[in-house]
C-alpha cells in the first residue's frame, strides 16, 4: 500500500486533506506525534518514507521541508504559493498541464483558488486565440472565509465577529494578490490582471469571474462554444449550456463538491465568465488528492466528490 505524509496536518488544508484520506484503504497516512510536529528529524523520517508528501505549510517553511527529502522516488506536492511559479516543479492543474506530465512529476505545486478559477476559464481562452495575451483582463472572486485558514474561520464564527464581517469584504486592494503571478504565468499574459479578491460571511465556495468585452470574433455563444469543446474530456470540470444558465450565481453552489463549473453569460458586446466551485475542493484539497490519484496510479477522480 502507498504510504502518503502531511507535513503541517493541523492547518485547514492538511486536516481535510487527512480526514479525506483517513476514510481510504488504498492508501495509509503515515501519522507523526503530536509532540514531535516540529522535529525536524522525526519529519525528515517520515518523509523520506512517503510515496507522496503534502506540504501544507507557510511558503518558507514549504521551501525548507523540500530540502528535507532525499528518497529521489518521494513526490512532494505542495499547496503552499513557494513553487507554483518555480523552476523545476509542474503545475498541478490536470486539465492544462496534462495528466502524463503530472505523472511522470516529483515536484507538484498545487493551484491556488482563486487561481484555480481564473486559469480555468482564461488559459482555454488565450490558447485557443480567443483572448489575446496583450488584454487588460478584469477579475472578481469571491470566497467563503474558510479560505482564509483557520485562523480567519475563528474571527467568522466568534462571538466577537463584528458587524463589518456580516457584509462581503475586498482585500488585497494594492494588487499584489500572491496568486497573481501564477495567474499570469499559467495563462501566458503579457501582464498581470486587475484583480478583486472578495470573502464573505459564509464557510465555504468560490465564485471567480473574469470579464471581457465582446466583438465579431468574441460573442458570449461562442467563448461557451470553446470552452465546452476545451472540457469535452474532463471528468471535474464542465461547462454550463447556454439554456441551463441561471438567473443568478451563488457562490456557495459547490460547497462540499470537488468539481468545477464554468458559466458563460452576457451577449455580443460583454461577457462574463465564471468559475464556481468550493475553495476547499477543487481550490485546495480536492486538486491536492487528484493530483496524488494521478502520481499513484489510482483512478482521478478517487475519494472525490463530484
Amino acid at each position: 500500500m502507498k504510504k502518503v505524509f502531511i507535513d503541517g496536518a493541523a492547518g485547514t488544508t492538511g486536516l481535510n486533506i487527512h480526514a479525506r484520506l483517513a476514510k481510504r484503504n488504498d492508501v495509509e497516512v503515515i501519522e507523526i506525534d503530536e509532540d514531535k510536529r516540529k522535529d525536524i528529524s522525526e519529519r525528515k523520517r517520515l518523509m523520506n518514507m512517503a510515496d507522496v508528501v503534502f506540504l501544507c505549510l507557510p511558503d518558507d517553511a514549504a521551501r525548507e521541508a523540500v530540502t528535507l527529502i532525499e528518497n529521489e522516488t518521494t513526490c512532494v506536492i505542495d499547496t503552499s504559493t513557494a513553487h507554483r511559479c518555480a523552476d523545476g516543479w509542474t503545475y498541478g492543474f490536470p486539465e492544462l498541464t496534462g495528466i502524463e506530465k503530472i505523472k511522470n512529476s516529483k515536484r507538484i505545486a498545487n493551484p491556488g483558488c482563486h487561481a484555480t478559477g481564473f486559469i480555468s476559464s482564461v488559459a482555454p481562452l488565450v490558447k485557443l486565440g480567443i483572448i489575446d495575451p496583450g488584454e487588460t483582463l478584469s477579475c472578481f472572486s469571491l470566497t467563503g472565509y474558510s479560505g482564509g485558514g483557520k485562523k480567519m474561520i475563528a474571527q467568522y464564527e466568534s462571538d466577537g465577529k463584528t458587524k463589518f464581517q456580516s457584509s462581503p469584504g475586498i482585500y488585497s486592494l494594492s494588487q499584489e494578490h500572491k496568486h497573481l503571478p501564477e495567474m499570469q504565468k499559467l495563462c501566458s499574459l503579457d501582464k498581470k490582471p486587475v484583480f478583486c479578491p472578495v470573502v464573505d460571511d459564509y464557510l465555504e465556495g468560490m465564485a471567480t469571474t473574469v470579464t471581457v468585452d465582446g466583438n465579431e470574433n468574441r460573442t458570449a455563444d461562442s467563448v461557451r462554444q470553446a470552452l465546452s469543446e476545451f472540457y469535452k474530456d474532463s471528468k471535474l470540470i464542465s461547462v454550463k449550456s447556454k439554456g441551463d444558465t441561471p438567473p443568478t450565481i451563488y457562490a456557495n453552489e459547490k460547497a462540499g463538491l470537488d468539481s468545477l463549473e464554468i458559466i458563460v453569460c452576457g451577449n455580443d458586446d460583454r461577457i462574463t465568465v465564471t468559475a464556481l466551485f468550493d475553495n476547499l475542493g477543487k481550490g485546495a484539497c480536492g486538486s491536492a488528492i487528484e493530483n496524488m490519484n494521478i502520481v499513484l496510479g489510482l483512478g482521478e477522480t478517487t475519494g472525490l466528490i463530484i
